[in-house]
């Protein structure tokens, strides 16, 4: 009884992800309300809140399902360990790319986080967090820069902290340019030369230069 219990809330908890990321899609997050997402997800408000304190921890709930696939081989390219780090960031820069043009849902939770999201007032916890989480992105992008440059991969004079805003700055801009306007130009297709001209910049950039 207790095991068909967490199955049930589990189950409960994924209908209500589900319809916020229509609701939030389809409407916007500013304007989709917890009553929307209930009558989507087929229960009472008071189910959502048993599952989630308020739309801005719903809508990190989305986000942090797209984060696990690339957990490891985020790892890996920070560990010192790692004999090839910027060939891990390569694949993962590669991988992210194919995934946000060929996956229908991590396609649409990023169209969400970057076009249809407003930081107002209900949602300063989120602002936090995506806070948060881009200087962290920043950090372990620096970690896996410094590992290249003591590996021989990228200049050892290279600006690490810098180097990693830029990196950071041109896939956030490329993914988001191209959620915008996906006929503009092939994110898919040609996501190995997107991957390499960011590392290209890395290498040869003598404004990232100490």
């Amino acid at each position: 009884m207790v095991r068909r219990t967490k199955e049930e809330a589990q189950e409960t908890r994924n209908q209500i992800l589900q319809a916020a990321e229509q609701a939030f899609y389809e409407r916007g997050v500013a304007r989709t309300t917890l009553a929307d997402i209930a009558a989507l997800a087929g229960v009472t408000r008071g189910a959502i809140y048993w599952h989630f304190s308020n739309k801005s921890d719903l809508l990190q709930a989305l986000l942090d399902t797209l984060h696990e696939p690339l957990d490891e081989l985020a790892r890996a390219s920070e560990s010192e360990d790692e004999v090839d780090p910027l060939g891990c960031m390569r694949k993962l820069l590669i991988h992210l790319y194919h995934e946000v043009a060929l996956d229908p849902k991590t396609r649409r939770i990023n169209e969400i986080l970057f076009h249809k999201c407003e930081f107002t007032d209900e949602m300063c916890d989120m602002r936090r967090q995506r806070q948060t989480h881009s200087l962290e992105c920043n950090l372990r992008i620096s970690l896996t820069l410094r590992n290249a440059v003591n590996r021989g991969q990228l200049p050892e004079n290279l600006d690490t902290t810098r180097g990693a805003v830029c990196i950071h700055a041109f896939i956030h801009g490329l993914i988001g340019q191209w959620l915008l306007v996906p006929d503009s130009f092939e994110l898919h297709q040609d996501a190995e030369r997107w991957a390499d001209i960011g590392l290209d910049m890395l290498r040869l950039s003598p404004s990232l230069r100490n």
